[in-house]
């Protein structure tokens, strides 16, 4: 198939654009052109790229029929934000292709109350981007029930991968967490650290989304969780981690109006934010559907993530 990747240099298009390639499909790579990949491949040499830039082209009410123009079968569309956003590649969209998946988030269950989480679960959302990103899964789902529009949504935890900061012990991307842990130094968390986090390497993420554009008859009109098969605290996270480094973690505990004073307020909005959603989401309906299954666990698709910090001396160790 011809497929278009808007966003395509990202996280997921990292992996994502090198698998589609190798299948066989015909690849047009859609992004500001701002970045490279995060890791280089040869199967880019046979990828048509085009640069856009995507609120510009929206605001001038084009970017829909320039993506609908370069002819697709299918279209992965993982930089969208905004419901307008969605209806207005929809519209231009409809009709003309096969297939399109959405990337979406586990956010758009806010704080769980069944774990593990399932899709069917009761949308909850809070905060701007789980809001946000639920208002465009509710209407892709509404317009492939109601007209047919055939969309698929693939909601990724907290994505992870060579070449980006993870989801911290902290519930932030601040790096400093892991050289507090590889010094050996103290490390406090908020309230117990039993609030929970979920990763996923990026090429497993990858990975669904092939799975879904193979498995069409299926997946058409649902929704998928990509999460690696367990979530984390962030004290076993911590403990894991300066294990990574041969140290024992130091750890200590304070309630979180006292935790926020200890960061800077960029760093506690982040925790609060993963630390009020702890997902906690399962995987079944990709199995059974789908027979798909996770290839990374969570502490190893962290740690492929921390050897390049290491590696390209963010993180010192002595």
């Amino acid at each position: 198939m011809r497929v278009v990747v808007i966003g395509a240099s990202g996280h997921i298009g990292t992996y994502l654009v090198p698998r589609l390639v190798e299948a066989g499909h015909d690849v047009v790579a859609v992004s500001r052109g701002a970045r490279r990949p995060y890791t280089p491949h040869g199967a880019w040499q046979r990828v048509t790229t085009v640069t856009a830039d995507r609120a510009a082209e929206e605001a001038a009410g084009t970017f829909g029929d320039r993506v609908a123009g370069l002819e697709p079968d299918a279209v992965i569309d993982l930089i969208c934000f905004e419901e307008s956003s969605a209806r207005h590649l929809a519209d231009a969209l409809a009709g003309r292709i096969r297939h399109f998946l959405h990337c979406g988030t586990v956010w758009v269950h806010g704080p769980s109350v069944h774990v593990p989480t399932t899709e069917d679960a009761p949308r909850r959302p809070f905060g701007d981007y789980g809001v946000k990103k639920a208002a465009i899964e509710a209407y892709l789902l509404d317009r492939a029930q109601r007209d047919g529009f055939p969309a698929t949504v693939i909601h990724p935890g907290h994505i992870v991968g060579a070449g980006w900061v993870p989801v911290t012990p902290a519930g932030n991307v601040n790096p400093v967490t892991f050289q507090i842990l590889a010094d050996g130094g103290e490390l406090a968390l908020p309230n117990l650290g039993l609030e929970t986090l979920q990763h996923v390497h990026a090429d497993d993420v990858a990975r669904l989304f092939m799975a879904a554009l193979a498995g069409r008859s299926v997946t058409l009109g649902e929704a998928f969780h990509c999460v690696a098969d367990s979530a984390v605290t962030l004290r076993g996270y911590a403990e894991t981690a300066a294990g990574w480094f041969g140290r024992e973690a130091r750890l200590s505990f304070l309630p979180w109006e006292r935790w926020k004073e200890t960061v800077s307020a960029e760093d506690a909005d982040a925790t609060w934010d993963h630390i009020a959603h702890s997902p906690h989401c399962g995987m079944e309906k990709a199995a059974r559907l789908l027979g798909f299954r996770p290839r990374y666990s969570p502490f190893e698709a962290i740690r492929e993530s921390v050897d390049r910090l290491v590696g390209e001396g963010v993180v010192k160790t002595r």
